[in-house]
């Protein structure tokens, strides 16, 4: 790629400046996403030996299948044990956010990035979104730009976060992204594609739908707490005296679950959960997917993209139908707190991991009674609190089409008496942290989700 004839800026610019840029990387990043049948996608093969789709190098990722029980959310009935396709992908991704600071504030380096699953083509991603494969050149592609900042010697950069973090656990089999965030003095050109924005621009950028996309969102996540503190509070940081439960007893909440609750996860031969007349999913001539069109399929895509490493390529995606990932917030002796949910998911790592208040698909807003996940219903209802984000976010486009969650933190109001003795002292499993508690569970891998820490994102950033 070729240097932007734009100087490194010394400050952020507006953002009518900015959305006429976003125009025009959309212009010159023309791409086309044709959905074509998994049989015929040039490089992909179903095994002989298991069924799996599989890439001809034996890179990249496959579409296996896996065997789960567990007895999360059975209410102590015996463990439900089920089947499902999921994305096995051994190697582990590079995330890397670069930071630098013009005229005293913080900027990070973010590429307008074209996805083959995006709903919308063009996101905003980390400076570096690469697999192993992609950096390490299996793809023969162009190399891909600002890797020396993560890896080596970092060029003189100064490490702020360094973690592996999980990614989504209903989808891939113990699948984690190294989240690294560089901050350096160097001067750093803005290649074609590539912007310098304030953390607070991002922020603000966060308002609007399927724009900054999930790989940002996890890896700012990451971020410090004092990078993060708005007006008035870097120099009065809460501590742990702060928060209604000391930090022990939050990792004894994750503790717990992980003890407390079965998982068992066996990889199978895709052809096995297609077999046969009981099974739930089956292939199709446009994918594989479920009889009652529940959870996801599976489908193929060919692409055309000139301004990526590789122009041509084709690919299976996992497309789910829509989410709700939401966070309740309270100030507990003044100190924002948010509810946290230990859970298991299917492909989880370590048994457990601390999600959002409520995660769950839409189809659940039409169940009641026992099926109906727990806060839903204060969580969307109106009048309950101030209402401090809600807009539809793009899960990672590498690997899902148009997957759409609604991300939604609702501040609570003070609750009735009635209320009170639930949200103070929430069901097994649900824990009350503290902002800075939960960034402290940040600088370790595998505490938190993707879904709780793209929420994460969005309430410390839009706060700014």
């Amino acid at each position: 790629m070729a240097s932007s004839k734009t100087p490194t800026p010394r400050a952020d610019r507006g953002d009518t400046s900015f959305d006429r840029w976003l125009d025009e990387q959309r212009r010159r990043h023309r791409h086309t996403v044709r959905r074509v049948p998994l049989d015929t996608l040039p490089g992909w093969t179903f095994s002989r030996d298991t069924g799996d789709l599989v890439h001809s190098s034996g890179r990249f990722f496959s579409v296996s299948g896996l065997r789960a029980t567990t007895d999360f959310g059975t209410g102590g009935q015996r463990p439900l044990s089920w089947t499902q396709p999921v994305i096995v992908q051994r190697e582990v991704g590079l995330l890397g956010m670069l930071l630098k600071e013009f005229d005293g504030e913080l900027h990070c380096l973010l590429q307008a990035k074209m996805e083959p699953g995006n709903l919308n083509g063009l996101q905003l991603s980390p400076t570096v979104q690469a697999t192993r494969s992609n950096f390490t050149g299996v793809h023969r592609g162009r190399p891909v730009p600002y890797t020396e900042y993560f890896t080596g010697d970092r060029c003189g950069g100064r490490v702020l976060a360094d973690s592996l973090q999980s990614e989504q656990g209903w989808w891939f089999l113990h699948k984690r992204n190294r989240n690294v965030v560089v901050v350096t003095d160097d001067e750093v050109p803005e290649l074609d594609g590539f912007r310098w924005l304030s953390l607070r621009r991002v922020g603000a950028l966060l308002l609007r739908d399927h724009l900054v996309n999930m790989d940002s969102r996890t890896v700012l996540s990451t971020l410090p707490r004092q990078l993060l503190a708005g007006p008035g509070e870097a120099s009065h940081p809460a501590d742990e005296d702060d928060a209604v439960h000391s930090f022990a007893e939050v990792l004894s909440v994750l503790a717990d679950a992980r003890f407390r609750y079965e998982l068992t996860q066996e990889q199978l031969p895709l052809r096995e959960i297609l077999a046969g007349g009981a099974s739930p999913w089956r292939r199709t001539a446009d994918g594989i997917g479920r009889r009652d069109g529940r959870h996801f399929t599976v489908l193929g895509v060919s692409v055309e993209a000139q301004a990526r490493e590789v122009a041509r390529w084709s690919q299976p995606l996992l497309a789910p139908v829509p989410g709700i990932a939401g966070l309740l917030v309270r100030r507990l002796g003044g100190v924002p707190h948010v509810l946290l949910r230990a859970r298991v998911e299917a492909g989880s790592l370590n048994v457990a991991e601390f999600g959002p208040t409520v995660q769950c698909s839409t189809r659940h807003l039409r169940e009641r009674g026992a099926g109906r996940p727990e806060f839903l219903d204060t969580l969307l209802a109106p009048g309950a609190g101030r209402v401090l984000f809600d807009t539809e976010q793009s899960e990672e486009g590498g690997r899902f089409h148009h997957a759409v969650t609604r991300n939604l933190i609702v501040e609570l109001d003070e609750p009735d008496p009635a209320g009170e003795a639930v949200l103070r002292e929430p069901p097994p499993d649900y824990c009350w942290v503290s902002v800075p508690q939960v960034q402290a569970l940040l600088r370790h891998g595998d505490c938190l989700n993707v879904q709780a820490r793209c929420l994460m994102t969005a309430l410390t950033l839009t706060a700014r």
